[in-house]
């Protein structure tokens, strides 16, 4: 009996241990709130209370250190929320991001001082930052722009100095940015300040314009600073001296003329080459590859930011010397200049290919890189094409590609779009076991912009009749900066569209194209949810999950990382609903995108709001 006893004994020791944060971990952590000191103010004089934890002799979960949240299903540290201890010391960063896990941060209302270390920008899972009311004093580290997941940072009511690092405007999914009351110099950087929600920077000693999209929030954000000027704030900033226009002027006269010169010598000699080009060779009519070498991706994704196989390919057209003309090139940088012989002289790649057609990878001069989608057996005139593609450029949000440049002749019709480096939605979830890389808040911001974007461009679009008609995770693309953006919006036919539903092509009612993209939708929040691959346009996936749910297997639905994570599984559920919704066999019965837009936001809103406050 003594035997069975110590055995038990001993088994639940290793499962205790095998479920705790590492050794390396705690001794790093019991290192940082060593340095944090306990203020003589309080009534313990200095001493901690006796249950706070913190020690060599507990674990962080297993023994509730104070303000240590872990996730539910690991007991690997989520939070830690140190709020009005009145903690004097210095900030160990080093230490505290040992624990790799760290979501959210906070520190609020005490009294630690020193500098924000540079080792802060090793919590690389950090979503929420909260230093409010302490001490802090010296430069923000440039480095902190590293944190490519931070979405709040609050560091309101301290002694900070110097520049607001530029880096942070690269920290796409910053919502709020909160810096008052600080002694913060120089010039306010180019935040993206149609995503943030709260914003203040008010009573430092900040200078110079406040940045494009500063003006939809209140002034008093921005009040106590002197040194800055334009809206929202009542006093204008001061046009340029005369003397530097002059000057910049005559600067750019011979700049231009130069260019021109430059400009003219290099259309003779390409007119000579083309001459020369057309004496010697017939080129057959239509953009095409070389069929000698090309091989084909055997996916009929269009995701072209990468293909199973590559290949080279040229661009021939009997065309392009008479009606170059005909590549339009809209109000877009990237390319400004572009020209349809650029496209035919670049190297370039085919990528991928889809319903809709080919998509090629084309590296022009050497420096931008685009994509390149040919469109085949789409029965619209040059006219109706034309309009369409203009009609859409006046239509921008965020979140959507836009078609830079277009041409359409007899035999074909291109479009070009500025290459994303990111990937696509598809390869996300399914290119890693389970999508493990790609946890529950990413996927909920995916689905939150997406819907975003979506409602924006029904809302403008629906009286042209304009809607995507082929919306799936691989049409989802991802910047450099892990930022969804749509992709081939608009290139459903003007007569005809792909039932989703049904597989099958029926004639084109306005309403039904566009709930055919609310039905899309639907499947992409399952397919983030369940971590499946869709097939058979998403109808078997949508069966499968209406099965469980009859089953009352709910649980069983969700993706196995999501759970390993320790997501909400309210909050999954509260998204399941809206798939659920949007793919619901009754049209009258569906909300719109605006709707289901409006349900994802208040679904994120009190996720963000548990990331600090539900234990």
């Amino acid at each position: 009996m003594h035997v069975c006893l110590l055995f038990l004994k001993t088994l639940l020791l290793i499962v205790s241990t095998a479920n705790s944060e590492t050794t390396q971990v705690r001794d790093a952590l019991v290192q940082f709130m060593a340095k944090l000191l306990p203020s003589d103010n309080n009534n313990n004089n200095g001493q901690r209370e006796p249950n706070f934890g913190w020690n060599t002799t507990s674990d962080p979960c297993n023994n509730n250190w104070k303000g240590v949240v872990c996730y539910p299903n690991s007991v690997t540290i989520k939070k830690i929320v140190l709020e009005e201890l009145d903690f004097t010391g210095t900030f160990d960063a080093a230490s505290l991001c040992t624990a790799k896990s760290l979501t959210v941060l906070s520190l609020n209302s005490n009294g630690i001082a020193g500098a924000l270390p540079e080792e802060l920008s090793e919590c690389g899972r950090l979503t929420h930052i909260y230093l409010h009311g302490n001490k802090f004093s010296g430069n923000l580290p440039k480095n902190l722009s590293r944190l490519s997941k931070l979405k709040r940072l609050d560091i309101s009511e301290n002694g900070f100095s110097g520049d607001i690092p530029e880096g942070f405007s690269r920290i796409s999914g910053l919502l709020t940015f909160l810096a008052q009351n600080n002694s913060l110099s120089g010039v306010i950087p180019n935040l993206d300040f149609s995503n943030l929600e709260e914003f203040s920077v008010s009573n430092n000693e900040l200078t110079g314009p406040i940045p494009d999209g500063g003006a939809r929030f209140n002034e008093t954000g921005f009040l106590g600073n002197p040194g800055l000027c334009g809206k929202p704030l009542p006093n204008a900033c001061p046009p340029p001296p005369p003397s530097a226009k002059k000057s910049s002027s005559k600067k750019n006269y011979f700049i231009y003329t130069g260019y021109a010169l430059i400009g003219l010598i290099i259309v003779s000699l390409l007119s000579l080459k083309l001459i020369k080009k057309r004496a010697s060779k017939n080129n057959k009519n239509g953009f095409k590859t070389d069929r000698k070498n090309e091989k084909i991706s055997s996916s009929t994704s269009s995701d072209y930011s990468e293909a199973n196989k590559r290949s080279e390919f040229s661009i021939t057209s009997a065309e392009s010397g008479r009606n170059s003309s005909q590549l339009v090139v809209l109000s877009n940088p990237v390319a400004n200049e572009l020209k349809f012989e650029d496209l035919l002289r670049s190297p370039a790649e085919l990528i991928g290919r889809g319903r809709k057609g080919s998509v090629y990878k084309v590296t022009v001069n050497e420096a931008v890189t685009l994509a390149v989608k040919r469109i085949r057996d789409w029965d619209i005139s040059k006219d109706g094409f034309r309009k369409r593609m203009t009609r859409m450029d006046r239509v921008k949000h965020r979140n959507v590609i836009p078609v830079v440049a277009f041409y359409c002749s007899t035999q074909e019709k291109l479009l070009v779009y500025e290459f994303q480096e990111g990937g696509s939605l598809f390869r996300l979830l399914h290119g890693s076991k389970n999508g493990q890389s790609f946890g529950w808040e990413s996927r909920l911001n995916v689905a939150s912009k997406i819907a975003e974007a979506l409602a924006f461009m029904h809302e403008a679009l629906q009286p042209d009749g304009i809607a995507h008609g082929n919306l799936k995770s691989s049409n989802i693309l991802l910047t450099k900066e892990a930022e969804p953006l749509i992709s081939e919006y608009g290139l459903a036919e003007s007569d005809y569209y792909h039932n989703h539903e049904s597989n099958s092509i029926v004639a084109n009612n306005n309403n039904d194209v566009f709930q055919a993209d609310i039905y899309s939708f639907g499947i992409i929040l399952l397919e983030l949810l369940t971590g499946r691959i869709v097939q058979n346009n998403g109808f078997e996936l949508a069966m499968w999950v209406n099965s469980a749910i009859r089953e009352e297997w709910t649980v069983e639905i969700f993706d196995k990382g999501l759970v390993t994570e320790g997501a909400s599984e309210e909050r999954m559920v509260d998204l399941l609903h809206v798939a659920l919704k949007c793919i619901n066999g009754s049209y009258e019965e569906r909300p719109s995108v605006r709707e289901v837009a409006c349900m994802i936001n208040s679904i994120k809103e009190n996720e963000e709001k548990s990331m600090v406050y539900d234990p």
